[in-house]
């Protein structure tokens, strides 16, 4: 089964399982929960944390029942295929704890974190964790295998990346600075959760109406490019009660505030980025976002210098890193 991987993306309140034929990194069946780490750890700690059932062997439950409804809806027999685990999972709260990996980091992922919990008798599958990476004031968990991946996809395709910033949008958005095939540095930006919680639980709800983030009106467009060229030239904290005022006043439609509101985030984590005049950028945003992060990049006129990825290539980096990995340790043991 050696042309099989399982990757596993077990984030703080989603679950992502595949089956990956490694050759051509081809997806062949793929699960998706919102069981994630910290409700799977949650209802651990709800047993009472029971000494006959560790934390491990709790997870190592769930996951059983994820792998075989994978096999049952692939048809592929899934014994001894090797999981390899990006996320939460090998966080405080999560399978086990493994330490973080430290800076400089090699983009090969030869420097992984990676705890390997071997097969048991009811648990016929090798597990591969991969820790995060740290520096003195900033943590990742997740980003660090998809750039790996990542930058892999690009090699093959003759892209090779030496200095850059490597944009990775979210919930909480990277700024990962990558010099001699190493990261050296990386910020991070908590755009996707300061929006949601805005237009969610704050004041400026009443102002919005969502319109999700598939596809938008020209009109709509240019509620976030107001956004954007505001997040330029005022307070952050002033621009949002605007949103308010916007509606208020009748200057904005609910639907274009929705998108002035992610325009004025989004505008405000990248102008950042005005003050790296020196580095390339790379912008590796995944379908969801990909059209609002390029529009915002060629409003605030970083466009000269910003290499686009492709959405489709994003979104295929997490797969690509995790094989990479697990066959980095699968050599490694094989020493």
């Amino acid at each position: 089964m050696r042309n099989y991987v399982i990757g596993c993306d077990w984030g703080t309140s989603s679950f992502r399982l595949r089956l990956i034929h490694v050759p051509d990194l081809r997806l062949v069946g793929e699960i998706t929960s919102q069981e994630g780490v910290a409700s799977t750890f949650t209802a651990w700690k709800a047993k009472g944390e029971n000494p006959d059932m560790s934390r491990e062997h709790f997870f190592r439950q769930q996951l059983t029942r994820q792998v075989d409804v994978l096999a049952q809806n692939t048809g592929v027999d899934l014994r001894s295929v090797s999981i390899v685990i990006s996320g939460m999972a090998s966080s405080s709260i999560g399978m086990d704890e493994v330490p973080y990996a430290t800076l400089p980091f090699p983009v090969d992922g030869s420097r992984a974190s990676i705890r390997r919990l071997e097969m048991q008798t009811d648990f016929p599958n090798d597990i591969f964790l991969i820790s995060g990476v740290r520096t003195s004031h900033d943590v990742m968990r997740g980003e660090e295998t998809q750039l790996i991946g990542l930058l892999a996809l690009l090699d093959t395709e003759h892209h090779g990346v030496e200095n850059a910033i490597l944009i990775f949008p979210g919930t909480h958005s990277k700024h990962i600075y990558i010099r001699h095939q190493q990261v050296i540095d990386f910020q991070t930006f908590m755009t996707g959760e300061v929006f949601n919680l805005m237009s969610q639980y704050s004041i400026l709800k009443d102002s919005l109406e969502s319109i999700g983030f598939t596809s938008f009106s020209d009109s709509e467009l240019e509620g976030f490019r107001l956004g954007v060229r505001e997040s330029d030239s005022a307070s952050t904290l002033n621009s949002l009660f605007r949103v308010r005022t916007n509606q208020l006043f009748g200057l904005l439609t609910k639907t274009q505030n929705f998108l002035y509101l992610s325009g004025l985030l989004i505008g405000s984590e990248l102008k950042s980025l005005f003050g790296q005049k020196d580095w390339p950028l790379i912008l590796c945003s995944g379908t969801n976002l990909y059209e609002l992060y390029k529009l915002a990049v060629e409003e605030l006129g970083l466009t000269g210098r910003t290499t686009t990825i492709s959405a489709e290539l994003v979104d295929k980096a997490t797969i690509a890193g995790q094989v990479k990995i697990v066959q980095n340790q699968l050599l490694s043991l094989s020493k």
